[in-house]
């Protein structure tokens, strides 16, 4: 069982206690815990494998220890199972609908006598909510919404949990005698935010053997189907993963092919077609003589390109800018010098400022930026004032005694439902970053929103948009916004847009950010770290940059600390 399976038991159990009243402090104890679970950079598995205590892991106890360690072995526990019989079976169906909740599920079960989606979808239409108490048209609307998101991301599954999935089948593999070479293709390659299925090319001189190896792979749950060119299976209870035979002279127009995109994959078509040759998964023809095959690069050469990343290959221009000697030389992991946007203990972080500052230190970053919550997120303890400065002095002084970091004195603050901010304009004025972001009110229209995005930029003292669409992947969608008019205020007032490396999160999207970057704008890559382990998700960040053909230059926290200060302080 994956870390995301054990992360969304240990939530529907929180979401199920919420129903049975428990206390809060119980509830919220889950939820905490399948955070942590969610982001870990190990698998569960393998620590409790290493012997490994999860119980000294931030937010997990004795008992939800024990209880991943049911759902590792056994692929349930018994605490879910004795709550699932205590709620009706279509009240945990509607829990998984985006913004909904357990207890405005448990009120349509049982006023309406919904126990499905589809139930759900109609009774939305058929304006039946108005009948229920508290509830009305706004609510119908909003369901319907989070029902369009549900599906749009139905079967698919987050790039970092199919990401763990593709880690432990490559570490299988990677011990398979008879298997001289394996890779990884399709949405995966191309790091797209979510994935439908894995597609993994093989190479192997004898098949069958290596056909019987790769289905002793423990983490298989059903075999769909197997023969000597694929072997389809399930694992994970979502996910399937297509294992498919290459030789050698064809292995390299197979990963071209199968890493997609199907946009990018016919424009190519087209150009080979001018040329009356043919193109597929076994190489470039020409009548029956193959042109090409063995590599990638072989195959795009013969056709007169550069090689594309896989993160471009969406048929948004990449194949002009390949023929045109145009494209872009894309940000890369080892570009980024620093971290412009975590949390600590100060708020709902884990770390304090120092585990935070040595952390980044160990990853070899320039600079850390401080930035805890304001007063608005009561929920996350944000800071007032009084307690902004306190904490603004301890980080300063933390800072005048670190030696290879610099930590920036910094601060996130909410973006008010009219574009005020949610702290003292003066007191914000003398930080050295300001995150400003949108943690409430998603639903404002078109003109409202875009109006307090705008109002928040001219306000002269916030330095960067956090996660500006505001979305949470599968369960909220981007906010409405005209993007062009803030990205023009950007540009205006020198503020950048963050990429939030958050794995549900990933928000500005790619395609955002390639607009954003044509209007001029600079962006910020950061973590949003709410504990140590969570700086490892910059290269998640860094995959939405590539996607939306960032370069080094484009993204602020690629200068050194001396450099950041100049471009601050230029500000």
């Amino acid at each position: 069982m994956e870390n995301a399976q054990i992360a969304d038991v240990l939530d529907e159990i929180g979401d199920l206690l919420e129903l049975t009243d428990a206390s809060l402090f119980r509830i919220r104890a889950y939820h905490d815990a399948a955070q942590t679970v969610r982001s870990l950079p190990q698998r569960c598995e393998d620590l409790l494998a290493d012997d490994v205590d999860l119980s000294e892991l931030p937010h997990i106890g004795k008992s939800t220890a024990s209880k991943i360690d049911e759902l590792i072995h056994k692929g349930t526990c018994g605490r879910l199972l004795e709550l699932r019989r205590r709620v009706p079976s279509g009240v945990t169906t509607l829990m998984k609908v985006p913004q909904l909740g357990p207890r405005r599920a448990l009120l349509l079960h049982d006023a309406l006598g919904i126990e499905s989606i589809a139930d759900l979808k109609k009774a939305c239409e058929d304006h039946q909510l108005a009948r229920v108490r508290s509830l009305g048209n706004k609510t119908e609307q909003n369901i319907l919404r989070s029902l369009a998101t549900l599906k749009a991301t139905s079967g698919r599954m987050l790039l970092k949990a199919a990401g763990d999935h593709a880690e432990a089948l490559g570490r299988y593999l990677h011990h398979i005698d008879g298997i001289s070479r394996w890779e990884i293709a399709g949405s995966l390659r191309r790091r797209r935010e979510t994935i439908g299925d894995l597609d993994v090319l093989v190479q192997s001189a004898d098949r069958a053997a290596a056909t019987d190896r790769i289905l002793n792979y423990p983490g298989i749950e059903h075999v769909l189907s197997r023969g000597p060119e694929r072997v389809s299976v399930r694992v994970g209870g979502a996910l399937q993963v297509d294992f498919r035979f290459f030789d050698p002279p064809e292995f390299g127009a197979a990963l071209l092919y199968f890493t997609g995109s199907k946009p990018h994959n016919i424009a190519l078509r087209k150009r080979v077609q001018r040329r009356k040759w043919k193109l597929n998964e076994y190489g470039l023809f020409s009548g029956t003589r193959r042109l090409a095959g063995t590599t990638e690069a072989e195959v795009y050469a013969r056709l007169g390109l550069a090689w594309i990343p896989p993160e471009l290959r969406e048929d948004r221009g990449e194949l002009d800018a390949a023929a045109h000697g145009t494209l872009p030389k894309l940000v890369k992991l080892t570009d980024i010098r620093g971290d412009l946007h975590c949390h600590t203990k100060a708020t709902d972080g884990a770390g304090t400022i120092a585990d935070m500052a040595e952390a980044a230190r160990l990853r070899g970053y320039d600079y850390l930026a401080i930035t805890d919550h304001s007063k608005a997120v009561t929920i996350a303890n944000g800071l007032n004032e009084t307690r902004l400065k306190k904490h603004v002095e301890q980080i300063r002084k933390l800072d005048r005694s670190l030696d290879g970091i610099r930590l920036l004195a910094g601060v996130e603050v909410d973006i008010l439902k009219e574009g005020q901010l949610d702290l003292d304009k003066d007191l914000l004025s003398t930080l050295d970053w300001v995150v400003g972001s949108v943690h409430s009110h998603f639903n404002l229209d078109r003109d409202a929103m875009t109006n307090r995005l705008v109002t928040a930029v001219r306000s002269g003292v916030i330095h960067c948009l956090g996660h500006p669409g505001g979305r949470i992947i599968g369960r909220r969608d981007l906010i409405q916004v005209d993007w062009d008019k803030v990205f023009a205020a950007c540009k205006e007032h020198g503020v950048r847009i963050e990429i939030n490396a958050q794995p549900d999160r990933l928000d500005l999207p790619d395609t955002y950010c390639q607009r954003a970057k044509a209007a001029g704008v600079e962006f910020v890559i950061s973590t949003d770290a709410h504990k140590e382990s969570d700086l490892d998700y910059m290269p998640f960040g860094v995959d939405v940059a590539r996607r939306g053909w960032l370069e080094p230059g484009n993204v602020l926290n690629t200068c050194t600390a001396a450099k950041l200060r100049k471009a601050l302080k230029r500000r």
